[in-house]
């Protein structure tokens, strides 16, 4: 009957080791932490690149994501290791021999079976656990908080790459508008009605927009290649972005600074892993400090011994074992001491960010009012070049005007455009950026973006 209560263990011992090989979760702690990154969808070569598509790729195989969420993984696991603390365990061991007396040889065949059940520990078990737990809050909250960065990064590439490709359609205005000035200036200097230095000045403009155009088509490229590496795709891979519609500038930007503080204190995910990584810290101080005290723990064993020759042996006991920590070296103690720091370092590392919460939303907030109102000022800017444009290259061609007053002009267009182009862009990334700071930077926002519609 020993025997096969012996052999019955060992049985399930082997049972639940095969189950943890095949991923089984008996302690329920897979459901702790977020879903996994979706699988990716592979994008129609000639379909232009939405920003939401830009992002759901970024989403799914940028490797940031994964590790943020394997991470998390390793912690819930941590919370199940914490969670077997309570639970009790059985061990089996069987052993065969030839055993040599004298002239004397015998077989022989044991099999035993050992359960040890941790029964009080005094809040050592405890105090794991919700370390455990806590670190786990930590580990999610640091998930959330590399997604938004990743949407941040992934949205100011997008972005980027938009504008320089505006920039390159201004610099390609810009060099058609001096070849044209070039143009005629040889013509009037051909039919004696310039000076020679008139078409040297127009072709040199021509060049340096010629040149212009270059650099732009050149930070262009990298842009898209920075894209792509963020979307987890080989950088030489070609881009088609779709035209993103600019949404009407709202009348007033001015919020109550204090309440957008608040507000970020209360959603932003790295200043929750650094509150939940101090709770962590307070438990490990309980954890050291229950290294102290006594436990208290039952344990059942039973054996089977068959020797050839002289029967069979069988024994088994129960009983409770009481574990008094006397002295350790003094190791218990710079425990607790090394423990203490590591929650003040935690608390201290808390503050700090607290109060970098606070100067990100300022930095935020004044970079989008800039922004703001920069755009705006650039579409003035924009329309007074292009009427200028217009009256002297009008009056060159009248020949009443001089080449210098029709280079100023272009050159002054050609700047005007690009200060357009480069509001645009900080306008939209600024939305983003104090959305960031903030802890609300989600899809809903990013599909706004996409509509150009105003928050």
């Amino acid at each position: 009957m020993l025997s096969r209560t012996l052999s019955t263990c060992l049985l399930i011992g082997l049972a639940l080791s095969a189950g943890a090989e095949e991923g089984w979760d008996p302690l329920a702690v897979g459901s702790l932490t977020a879903s996994p990154p979706s699988p990716c969808q592979a994008l129609d070569p000639g379909r232009e690149l939405t920003l939401a598509d830009a992002i759901d790729g970024a989403l799914c195989a940028n490797p940031q994501s994964r590790e943020a969420w394997a991470n998390a993984r390793v912690q819930a696991a941590q919370v199940g290791v914490a969670r077997a603390a309570y639970l009790p365990s059985l061990n089996a061991t069987a052993a065969t021999a030839r055993v040599r007396t004298g002239d004397t040889t015998r077989d022989q065949r044991s099999i035993a079976a050992s359960l040890s059940w941790l029964i009080l520990d005094f809040g050592g078990r405890a105090a794991g656990l919700e370390s455990a737990r806590q670190l786990l809050a930590a580990a999610n909250a640091t998930q959330d908080a590399t997604v938004q960065s990743l949407l941040l990064a992934t949205l100011q590439a997008y972005y980027q790459t938009q504008a320089l490709g505006a920039s390159r359609e201004a610099a390609l205005a810009s060099e058609r508008a001096a070849e044209t000035s070039f143009r005629a200036a040889e013509a009037r200097y051909k039919v004696g009605s310039a000076a020679p230095a008139d078409q040297l000045q127009a072709r040199t403009a021509w060049s340096q927009a010629q040149l212009n155009r270059i650099a732009v088509e050149g930070r262009l490229k990298t842009a898209q290649g920075a894209l792509n590496t963020l979307m987890g795709r080989d950088a030489q891979r070609p881009l088609l972005l779709a035209g993103l519609a600019q949404g009407a500038l709202p009348a007033n930007f001015e919020q109550d600074l204090d309440a957008l503080v608040a507000e970020a204190r209360r959603r932003r995910p790295d200043l929750m892993a650094a509150a939940a990584q101090t709770q962590a810290a307070r438990a490990g101080i309980d954890g050291a400090r229950a290294a102290h005290l006594p436990s208290l723990s039952l344990g059942l064993t039973a054996s089977d011994t068959h020797n050839a020759g002289l029967g069979d042996t069988r024994g088994g006991t129960v009983g409770l074992t009481l574990n008094v920590p006397l002295f350790a070296g003094f190791a218990t103690t710079y425990k607790v001491r090394a423990a203490e720091a590591q929650a003040e370092s935690r608390m201290a590392a808390q503050e700090r960010l607290n109060l970098q919460v606070a100067q990100d939303v300022w930095n935020a907030y004044q970079a989008l009012v800039t922004a703001t109102q920069t755009t705006r000022s650039s579409a003035d800017l924009l329309a007074s070049a292009e009427q200028a444009d217009k009256v002297a290259r009008g009056r060159y061609q009248a020949g009443v005007g001089s080449l210098l007053d029709l280079l100023n002009a272009q050159s002054a267009l050609a700047s005007a455009r690009q200060q357009r182009v480069q509001s645009l862009f900080d306008w939209n990334v600024s939305r983003a950026a104090l959305a960031q700071s903030m802890g609300a930077l989600d899809l809903g926002l990013i599909q706004n973006l996409q509509e150009g519609s105003t928050p």
